[in-house]
C-alpha cells in the first residue's frame, strides 16, 4: 500500500487551511509523528486520522478518495487495531480509541459499527473497572444490537458469545460458561466458512479449560486435540502452543507425568517458533518441575 497518498492529501489540506504541523498535532500527536505521516513514512492509526480529519474539517473519507490505489477501509482498519489492543489487553489504549470513535457517525449511526464498540466498552468495564455488572449489560445490549432468529449469526457475534462464556468462566460459573461456549460450538457446526479461523480454535481451548477446571480431564484432553487437528487443516500457528501445554497440564493433573512431558516439551518448540517469549520462563519452569516429579517416583 502506498502511504505516501495519504501523506500528501493531509498535507495538502493542512497547507490549504493554513495549519503548521506543530498546530494539526495538537491534542492528537506529536509534530515529528505529523511529519513522517505527510512523507509517507507511516499511517496514522485509525483514531488519529480521524481526529486529523475533524480538525481539517473534512470527513475522514476524504482521505480514501483516491483513483490511484485500493481504498482503505477505514471501519476495518478501527476493528483491526481494537482486536490488537484486546489481544494485547492494552486496555487504556482501547478505551481510548472507542471514545473517539463513538462521536464519529461512522459509527454512532450504524448497529453493526457501533456492536463493536460496546462490546470493547463492556471489555473495558470488566477488566479494568471490574464492574462486572455493568460490563454484561453493555455486552447484552451490544450483541442484541444485531443478532436476530432470521439472519445467521455473525462471526462478532460469536466472539460476543464466547466473551459471554470466558467472563462466566472466569468467574467460576462453569455451567453457564459451558452453555455459552456449546452455544458457539453448535452454529460452528453449520459455519461452512470463517474469515477469522483463531475463533474456533480459542473455543476449544475454552471448552478444554472449563472442564478441566470441573475434573473432566479425559474430555479435555479430546477437545484438545480438537483444537490441534483444526490448525493442522487450517495451517495456522495460534493456539498449537496453547492446546498442547494443556494437554500436558491434564496429564500431570490426573498424576501421568511422563506424558505430561513431552507435550510441555512440544509447547515451548512452538512458542519458540512464534517468536513468542512471552510464556516461556514459565513453560521451562513447568517442565523442571514436572521433570523432577517424575525422577521423585523412580
Amino acid at each position: 500500500m502506498d502511504y505516501s497518498v495519504i501523506g500528501k492529501k493531509i498535507k495538502e489540506l493542512r497547507k490549504a487551511v493554513g495549519l503548521t504541523q506543530g498546530d494539526l498535532a495538537e491534542g492528537i500527536c506529536t509534530q515529528a509523528l505529523i511529519s513522517r505521516i505527510e512523507k509517507g513514512d507511516i499511517y496514522p492509526s485509525a483514531t488519529a486520522l480521524y481526529q486529523i480529519a475533524m480538525k481539517l474539517g473534512v470527513d475522514v473519507n476524504y482521505f480514501f478518495e483516491i483513483g490511484t490505489t485500493p481504498r482503505i477501509d477505514y471501519v476495518r482498519e478501527v476493528e483491526r487495531q481494537l482486536k490488537t489492543l484486546r489481544f494485547k489487553r492494552k486496555f487504556t489504549e482501547m478505551i481510548e480509541m472507542v471514545r473517539t470513535e463513538e462521536k464519529n457517525p461512522f459509527f454512532y449511526k450504524d448497529n453493526e459499527k457501533l456492536q463493536l464498540l460496546n462490546w470493547h466498552k463492556a471489555i473495558y468495564l470488566f477488566e479494568v473497572e471490574e464492574d462486572h455488572g455493568s460490563a454484561f449489560s453493555v455486552l447484552r445490549q451490544a450483541y442484541e444490537l444485531t443478532a436476530h432468529q432470521k439472519k445467521a449469526p455473525s462471526e462478532r457475534e460469536l466472539e460476543i458469545l464466547m466473551t459471554f462464556g470466558t467472563w462466566e468462566k472466569l468467574l467460576h460459573n462453569n455451567d453457564k460458561a459451558l452453555h455459552y461456549y456449546h452455544k458457539v460450538e453448535d452454529i460452528l457446526k453449520q459455519m461452512e466458512h470463517l474469515s477469522d479461523q483463531s475463533i474456533n480454535t480459542r473455543l476449544l481451548y475454552n471448552i478444554a479449560r472449563v472442564l478441566t477446571q470441573i475434573g473432566n480431564y479425559e474430555e479435555s484432553i479430546a477437545y484438545c486435540h480438537k483444537g490441534i487437528n483444526w490448525c493442522l487443516e487450517e495451517e495456522h500457528l495460534w493456539g498449537l502452543g496453547e492446546l498442547h501445554y494443556h494437554i500436558g497440564y491434564n496429564y500431570e493433573k490426573i498424576g501421568d507425568f511422563e506424558k505430561a512431558l513431552p507435550y510441555v516439551d512440544q509447547a515451548i518448540q512452538l512458542f519458540i517458533l512464534r517468536n513468542d517469549d512471552t510464556h516461556l520462563e514459565f513453560l521451562e519452569r513447568r517442565k523442571r518441575e514436572i521433570g523432577s516429579k517424575i525422577k521423585g517416583g523412580d
